[in-house]
């Protein structure tokens, strides 16, 4: 019962409410018509008068004393009646807050009343009038920066009271307020935005930066319509723009994961990729920010490479050590499976590790990152891979090393010791250096290649071209680190063949002097290399049918090992000074057949090379600098070089038959001469000396026997023509 009676006395309140607003809403339209009334009645008696004083020239007297009417005062008054009007309606405005109403008005008396805006001297009564006029004025302008700075005003609202400022001649203020506002708008929405950072670290700087840059496209875009392209409100925006820009780079530092972190490279690039992308949209509103955006962030994502490539580095100085969250992935162990039959897993895990570590961070990379930064970050790649190849070179054991002198030696995780191990360590470096990091490398770079389509300005094409040079010098780099680590192989497997070799098979100067009883090697009964050089033949035989085990496939890397070897061997000989010395001595009998033995070791090289498919410029450029000194040094000493060698073609002829019967074949199927082979011309002395001059082009280096074992483990200058 009490329910149903609350129920009826409810609706009883309501119904009435409702009739009392509809009463004031039809008072207030009453007292509207009603004062457009008496607007009206006094403009028509106002003109009434107007036309009356304008038709009476003179003035009528009054008699009896009454006094003169004056039309002149009556319209005064009725003027202050419109004035007192026009102020009671624009106070109701302001009131209301009906800013664009109470703006029309203004303009309106301002139009019909000239002397408003006027700066002289007026009436007493009009400067009373007009002190009230510009006192209102003042405040519809106060009440338009309060609405301009409400925390929460909507654009719609924010957009009249900049336009009804404008309107006021406060541009300028007006302007300051937008910018201010959309300011406030800004940091509430990245104060909001912050906490959740750490939820999404490689992903929360794309999300801040679409908060900072939209609002920088709606500053100006709402500039633009309200103001105009003037020049001095586009500057403006443009320098709020970069200081919410400093301030989102400076923001982005803050909350991001720690530097070394793959978590922050990623979110540097996402950073990079998508305020850039921003960038762009905004260039089409005339905002150019690109060039401000990267030197902000540059020194950020500097920061974050080198941190995270030390961290790398580090990876790289341990990756003996076991990993039980390693994951193989079968991009990287296809390839390198292969050599797990001739090597310890562990050094074959390593190369997958290593893959792993750089794919690890190329993975992180976006396409605009690898636009802007992709060559520092080859420079750093190419740093890894100098790291790896110190790490294998270690593993490769000296011709010196003594068991007993371990402690000496700096530790190292890896240690090889067959052929087929060192060789397979070769095979896991080339594989690295020529397939797996380039395919890693070029995976990313595609990225880039798609970015650069989507831009034709010249700008980019520049760039792009850069960027093709950097990638070769970056190919060339890894190439030159590859080639240091063959080329220790190569000078520790010949400094072990030559050192470990006793008896008549150690290489010597003395070989070349007693002659085995000889006085002349061309009219011998059997002719054939010194013993150093047939075991040198027998040595790389052996070591060709290892390679190509272990290499398989890899036909390049096996000739250019092989023809690097019979290089390293040539260059041994051509600058041990003990060697040579023996020869100048003359103390020491020196004999014809001595040096026909010498050159005809220097073709047999040569042939060895041409024989199993690796011929060299170089070689045959050494081997010939070799004969040339050779001739030289017997010559000095009294032998006369066209009395004691043969025609070359014997030479030739005798290099060849002796590699067919080491192989057990025919000396008659010896190939027809070709421009491989060394042709000596040796018709006087002086032809001597140019063949000399004109061959010996290589810069005599520290002899390797003279070269301790520090010496030995640094790089060695060999450069491959053919390469």
């Amino acid at each position: 019962m009490n329910c149903h009676f609350g129920t009826i006395l409810w609706n009883w309140i309501s119904e009435e409410a409702v009739e009392m607003e509809h009463e004031l809403v039809e008072l207030q339209k009453h007292i509207s018509s009603q004062r457009i009334l008496v607007q009206d009645l006094m403009t028509g008696v106002c003109h009434e008068l107007e036309q009356w004083s304008q038709s009476n020239d003179g003035t009528d007297e009054v008699k009896d004393g009454a006094k003169i009417y004056d039309p002149q005062d009556s319209l005064s008054k009725l003027e202050d009646g419109h004035n007192m009007v026009f102020l009671e309606n624009f106070d109701i405005l302001l009131a209301e807050h009906k800013v664009e109403e109470a703006l029309e008005a203004l303009d309106a008396e301002e139009r019909n009343s000239p002397e408003l805006k006027t700066t002289g001297e007026i009436s007493t009564e009009l400067s009373s009038y007009k002190s009230a006029f510009l006192k209102r004025k003042a405040m519809l302008e106060e009440q338009l920066i309060e609405i301009s700075e409400q925390p929460f005003v909507n654009l719609r609202e924010l957009r009249k009271a900049s336009s009804g400022l404008l309107r006021l001649g406060k541009g300028s203020l007006a302007h300051q307020l937008l910018l201010k506002s959309f300011g406030s708008r800004l940091q509430r929405s990245i104060t909001t935005f912050l906490p959740s950072c750490s939820a999404c670290p490689k992903t929360f700087s794309a999300t801040l930066g679409k908060l900072v840059f939209s609002a920088i496209s709606l500053a100006t875009k709402e500039s633009a319509s309200i103001f105009g392209d003037d020049p001095i409100y586009t500057n403006r925006v443009v320098q709020w723009a970069e200081c919410e820009i400093e301030f989102f780079v400076r923001l982005v530092k803050e909350n991001a994961p720690s530097s070394e972190t793959v978590s922050a490279l990623r979110a540097a690039s996402i950073c990079i990729h998508a305020s850039l992308n921003y960038c762009s949209l905004l260039e089409t509103q005339g905002l150019k920010l690109s060039k401000l955006l990267l030197v902000l962030l540059r020194s950020f994502m500097e920061e974050v490479l080198e941190l995270n490539f030390r961290r790398a580095r580090r990876g790289i100085l341990d990756l003996a050590e076991p990993d039980d969250n390693f994951v193989l992935s079968s991009r990287f162990a296809s390839p390198l499976s292969p050599f797990l039959t001739s090597l310890d897993s562990l050094l074959v895990v390593s190369g997958m590790k290593f893959m792993h570590i750089v794919d690890d961070i190329l993975e992180q990379l976006t396409s605009s990152a690898v636009f802007h930064f992709g060559g520092n970050v080859l420079n750093r790649i190419s740093q890894l891979f100098d790291k790896y190849m110190d790490a294998l070179r270690k593993a490769l054991p000296g011709p010196s090393d003594d068991e007993n002198l371990t402690e000496l030696k700096e530790p190292t995780p890896f240690r090889v010791e067959t052929d087929s191990e060192k060789l397979a360590i070769l095979g896991i470096a080339f594989t690295i250096m020529d397939e797996l990091l380039p395919d890693a490398v070029m995976t990313v770079w595609k990225w880039q290649d798609e970015l650069v389509q989507k831009k034709e300005s010249t700008e980019t094409v520049v760039y792009n071209s850069g960027s093709s040079v950097e990638l070769k010098d970056w190919k060339r780099h890894l190439q030159v680190s590859f080639d240091k680590l063959r080329d220790h192989f190569c000078r520790q497997y010949v400094l072990g063949f030559i050192y470990s070799r006793e008896g008549k098979t150690r290489l010597d100067a003395w070989i070349y002097l007693s002659g085995d009883g000889q006085q002349d090697l061309h009219w011998g009964s059997n002719p054939h290399p010194s013993l150093p050089f047939q075991a040198l033949f027998a040595k790389l035989q052996q070591l060709a049918i290892v390679a190509g085990d272990v290499l398989l496939g890899k036909e390049k890397i096996q000739k250019i090992l092989l023809a690097r070897l019979t290089e390293t061997f040539l260059i041994w000989l051509s600058d041990d000074q003990e060697f040579w010395g023996v020869f100048e001595d003359d103390s020491v009998d020196l004999l014809p057949v001595g040096l026909q033995q010498l050159i005809l070791d220097m073709h047999f090289t040569v042939e060895i090379a041409r024989f199993a498919g690796y011929p060299s410029r170089q070689i045959h450029q050494i081997a010939s600098a070799i004969i040339a000194r050779a001739i030289r040094t017997f010559s000095d000493r009294g032998i006369d070089p066209q009395s004691a060698l043969p025609e070359d073609e014997w030479f030739l002829e005798t290099a060849k038959s002796a590699i067919s019967k080491l192989l057990g074949a025919d000396g008659s199927d010896s190939s027809e001469i070709d421009d491989d082979h060394i042709i000596l011309h040796h018709d006087d002395d002086s032809d001597s000396d140019d063949t000399t001059s004109s061959l010996s082009t290589l810069e005599s280096t520290e002899s390797f026997a003279s070269a301790s074992m520090g010496e030995l483990e640094s790089p060695y200058d060999l450069t491959d023509s053919e390469n």
